[in-house]
């Protein structure tokens, strides 16, 4: 089988790359998935306990909202625990901007237009410098401005375009550029054709989500299409999937419709039938409790779960792992596409996992072994010159 597959190549928009905290966002970068926190962020322990749930299922970037002088107090040391680059939601107060700047944040979710005169916007941009912090402009088909919602009638692509368009003029009039745009919406249509336009219109990143999108699995479905559609066509640098679900269920939504096109690989990805009558195991019950048990393997791999022999064998080929089930309660097990034994019903479950764990020490191993060649090479390159 040939390795060139045009067919499955996304060609990314070239942005450029802003920094938040340790995390590039846009140019080459991996494109980063987000969350956002929904504990009172005055209760640092709560905050900080769930930030670290997020952190523990692969979240890159964080959200925190800070509408209060108490919440950015509280937000300091819920900063100084956090993993990965905090973003302060500062809403329209931008004196919790300022405090939120100083008190440790990556990233501060303002739209300048919104915090009133020059002079605040001068002040946020100025306390964003001092500190590092990027700023996301975000753009809501829910919250736009007044007079754009008198000149179009109504929320539309255009409308959100311009809202950005203006609010990112604010940003370079104060000489401010490490900032990225989202202009979402619940409409999925509205929210894509926003997004095609913006994309044309603007090189700085673009933060990807399809807003108030639903529960579990409302939600994830509008966002894969949305997101998904958006990320074929090259479109966004970073996503957050918004759902009515804990934050670490979006994390994880987010990070399979990136697996699902090939754009990051993180921990197993499972390739599974949706089972009938000639399945030789109960594939359902087994998909979900393999997914439960292998939730701490980060290392990128594939394992297709296939209730019988009519298309297991087949996408046992193309993955590091493969099960198919067989008659008398004994299955086949597959090792980088090739058969190799087999296993009782009783112990198939345990064994999976095992050989996903041994797996993934062996990638682990090679990976670092690359490291260190490549790292000696680089020293003998640095004594030579």
């Amino acid at each position: 089988m040939s390795s060139v597959r045009p067919w499955r190549d996304v060609i990314r928009r070239k942005s450029r790359q802003i920094m938040v905290g340790n995390v590039p966002v846009g140019g080459d970068a991996p494109i980063t998935v987000q969350t956002m926190t929904n504990t009172p962020t005055e209760d640092a322990a709560a905050t900080i306990d769930q930030i670290r749930r997020c952190e523990d299922v692969g979240a890159d970037i964080i959200r925190v909202s800070c509408p209060t002088e108490e919440s950015t107090a509280s937000f300091r040391k819920i900063a100084r625990a956090a993993r990965v680059p905090l973003v302060a939601d500062i809403h329209f107060h931008y004196k919790r901007a300022l405090e939120a700047a100083d008190a440790g944040a990556a990233c501060l979710r303002i739209n300048p237009g919104n915090i009133g005169s020059s002079q605040r916007v001068a002040e946020v941009v100025r306390a964003a410098k001092a500190n590092g912090c990027a700023i996301r402009i975000g753009v809501n088909a829910g919250s736009l401005e007044k007079d754009l919602l008198e000149k179009y009638g109504e929320p539309c692509p255009e409308a959100l375009i311009e809202s950005a368009l203006d609010h990112i003029k604010l940003l370079q009039d104060h000489d401010f550029h490490e900032y990225k745009v989202a202009v979402k919406a619940s409409d999925v249509f509205l929210a894509v054709a926003a997004y095609h336009g913006l994309a044309e219109t603007v090189d700085c990143p673009l933060h990807l989500g399809i807003t108030e999108a639903g529960g579990l699995i409302g939600g994830t479905v509008k966002s894969s299409i949305g997101i998904g559609s958006l990320l074929w066509a090259g479109i966004g640098d970073t996503i957050r999937v918004s759902l009515s679900a804990e934050p670490e269920q979006e994390v994880k939504v987010g990070f399979e419709i990136l697996k699902g096109l090939g754009l990051r690989t993180r921990g197993v990805r499972i390739v599974s039938c949706p089972s009938c009558s000639r399945q030789g195991f109960d594939v359902i019950r087994t998909v979900e409790a393999l997914e439960k048990r292998l939730e701490h393997i980060k290392t990128p791999m594939s394992l297709s779960v296939l209730g019988c022999v009519v298309n297991g064998p087949g996408e046992a080929r193309e993955t590091d792992i493969g099960l198919t089930g067989g008659g008398a309660g004994k299955h086949m097990v597959y090792l980088s596409g090739v058969t190799d034994h087999h296993v009782q019903s009783d112990d198939m479950l345990d064994h999976i996992v095992e050989l996903v764990e041994a797996k993934a020490a062996e990638i682990e191993a090679k990976v670092a072994e690359i490291e260190a060649v490549m790292s000696d090479a680089g020293n003998v390159t640095e004594a030579a010159e």
